[in-house]
């Protein structure tokens, strides 16, 4: 953002006496490309170990590996669909795409969406840059609030986890229409309104976090861009075209209208997912907590982790009154000193940024998570900055000390986000560290089962297994995952009771889907053909996308000698998800009923998806044998 009398402030945009770096350093005004090339290589450098991470099996595969649609790439039918998906319990069509637009350009390389990440990031952290200094006149100072923006470790989780694409995208898009803000502040036009309504548009469309956009505008009128007059009581040396506050809301009213209409769309999305019915006073209780709990990271960033579970009827009402006391006592030293130091309006960006995700309402089991204070935390590194600035120049603090001390610090940060990142890397190091560092927390218990699992450590699995069904006794994902454990054992009634349950107790149609799926195997396997086509076809009526359902009916239609309706649904199978077992079973359905011209495209469609051809067939004569 742009202001008029930035270069008004009282040392102007060069900071030669109040900087927290030393005024010998050349103006940065002039070496603006430096210092942005220097920002972009410090962060790429430190996120590097992230390119490299696996894809993370919780969320990543809602988004990316088992999404259908996303991984077919950026065709037309995939655009429709990321317009209409209310998948993931979220609207945000321009994530859909951004993922989908990963698979078109990398498959299914992890590398890509990650580098693509990291690459977001390093450009939230110059457009930070870029409008911070355009807005305050601060060069030195902006520069440092950026650096801790893209080497704070609690930004780690935004990066590394492919499912947070929709995080760098909102933020990025927020960015853009803070900077169309400014520009269109200078002078104001119908033209400039527009485009900070369509950038504000797409960021919503990416992620509704964004939706405290007007509001944040306010704020950042009083300070940096002082556009709010004197005749309100709140303005600081406003200029001559400040303007009074409700002239400045109705300026805002079509995008507070954007913003109530995000939240009747995610209000109505979210309506079926399964809330935490817990009383109010808990909810706000643990808010209080929480946007201490984010004070205190923005300051010590240790323990970090992707999800905290939610204390519930546990929370202490002593910790919640007095971390809410502190937020009364800062908050009114932010409004009393608000004429001295007005850049105390980072504490109200602060908390207000926070207010959609702190947990009023609650959705999910988390008490807070780290990727919530990707913007939030900008106003306290605002305060941070400034307030030690000021402070520098007021006790004429030397500059070796000031170039110490700002060494120091970004070089701990350098060091936490490097160690952050390399959590990152697979699902059993980041779930193991996860179970280290949190309490009580049967989802890390479920998702490192999982990773076990995969790595054909089935045994190792089922003490975390079990660890979270006495967490918790309605976990409908370890007790999928314990019946799946029975059902590979050819333990086929206890697992055929324990897939009957997991739809009672989870409010997770995909779980209770993948229940119902691998309860018609079951009976597939015991011959109870019958049950094993309701199973499948119960799938098919909440997942009709389901290419293993597909399969699955047409080899019992071939066991009883419909061979035609296995041909057709072979088809289905293979036109959803193309495999070489689908496309070899499609091959020896069609070479039956006298189709050979058909047979011998469905083989060759079959060698083009097979790793391994002899494999593929062991599998289909394995198939077709029980």
């Amino acid at each position: 953002m742009g202001s008029a009398d930035s270069t008004k402030q009282k040392h102007g945009p060069l900071e030669t006496t109040s900087s927290i770096l030393p005024a010998t350093v050349p103006a940065l005004k002039e070496s603006s490309l430096i210092v942005c090339l220097l920002l972009v290589l410090a962060t790429l450098a430190l996120y590097n170990p992230v390119t490299h991470a696996a894809f993370v099996n919780f969320d990543d595969d809602a988004y990316v590996t088992d999404n259908l649609h996303v991984r077919a790439g950026l065709t037309w039918s995939t655009v429709v669909w990321a317009f209409r998906s209310l998948e993931a319990s979220n609207w945000h069509p321009v994530t859909w795409l951004s993922h989908a637009l990963d698979c078109q350009i990398f498959g299914m390389n992890p590398a890509g969406p990650h580098t693509v990440n990291v690459l977001l990031h390093v450009a939230n952290v110059v457009l930070l840059f870029l409008i911070l200094r355009a807005a305050t006149g601060f060069a030195w100072r902006s520069l440092i609030v950026a650096a801790f923006f893209a080497l704070h470790p609690i930004n780690v989780e935004s990066v590394a986890w492919i499912a947070e694409r929709k995080n760098l995208l909102s933020m990025f898009f927020f960015l853009i229409a803070l900077a169309a803000y400014g520009w269109y502040t200078r002078r104001p036009r119908v033209g400039r309104y527009l485009c900070v309504t369509a950038a504000y548009a797409v960021a919503l469309m990416a992620k509704p976090q964004v939706i405290t956009f007007p509001f944040v505008l306010l704020l950042l009128d009083y300070w940096p861009l002082r556009r709010l007059g004197r005749g309100d009581g709140i303005g600081v040396d406003a200029p001559e075209h400040a303007a009074s506050f409700w002239i400045l809301l109705w300026e805002k009213m079509s995008w507070l209208a954007l913003s109530a209409i995000s939240a009747v769309i995610t209000m109505k999305v979210q309506s079926h997912v399964a809330m935490m019915k817990l009383p109010f006073s808990l909810r706000l209780g643990n808010a209080a907590i929480a946007y201490v709990k984010y004070l205190g990271k923005a300051f010590w960033p240790i323990n970090l982790a992707p999800l905290y579970p939610h204390p519930l009827h546990s929370i202490s009402a002593a910790a919640a009154a007095l971390s809410a006391l502190l937020l009364v006592v800062i908050t009114t030293a932010a409004v009393i000193y608000r004429a001295r130091r007005p850049y105390f309006v980072g504490w109200f960006w602060f908390l207000g940024t926070l207010v959609p995700m702190i947990g009023l309402v609650q959705v999910g089991v988390q008490s807070m998570a780290d990727r919530y204070a990707y913007i939030s935390l900008l106003g306290i590194f605002v305060v941070v900055c400034w307030t030690a600035a000021d402070l520098a120049e007021k006790w004429r603090v030397p500059n070796a000390v000031l170039v110490a001390v700002t060494v120091a610090v970004f070089v701990g940060l350098g060091i936490g986000l490097h160690r952050q990142a390399g959590f990152w890397k697979d699902n059993l190091t980041l779930w193991t560290h996860t179970l280290e560092v949190t309490e009580a927390n049967y989802t890390a218990e479920d998702n490192l089962a999982t990773a076990l699992i995969v790595a054909g450590r089935e045994d190792e699995a089922l003490p975390h297994l079990r660890r979270a069904l006495l967490l918790q006794p309605d976990d409908g994902i370890a007790t999928l995952a314990l019946a799946n454990y029975d059902r590979l054992h050819g333990n086929y009634q206890a697992a055929l009771e324990g897939f009957a349950k997991v739809p009672r107790i989870t409010g997770d149609p995909l779980v209770a889907a993948r229940a119902q799926l691998n309860s018609g195997l079951s009976h597939y396997a015991l011959q109870q053909y019958d049950s094993a086509r309701r199973d499948f076809e119960a799938v098919l009526r909440s997942q009709p996308e389901s290419s293993v359902a597909y399969r699955a009916l047409g080899l019992i239609a071939q066991k009883s000698g419909n061979l035609a309706q296995a041909a057709e649904d072979y088809k289905r199978s293979v036109d959803i998800e193309p495999t070489a077992v689908g496309y070899l079973l499609l091959a020896q359905a069609l070479q039956t009923i006298g189709r050979p011209e058909a047979a011998r495209g469905a083989e060759s469609q079959a060698g083009s998806f097979s790793k391994d051809p002899n494999a593929d067939r062991a599998i289909v004569n394995q198939l077709l044998a029980n």
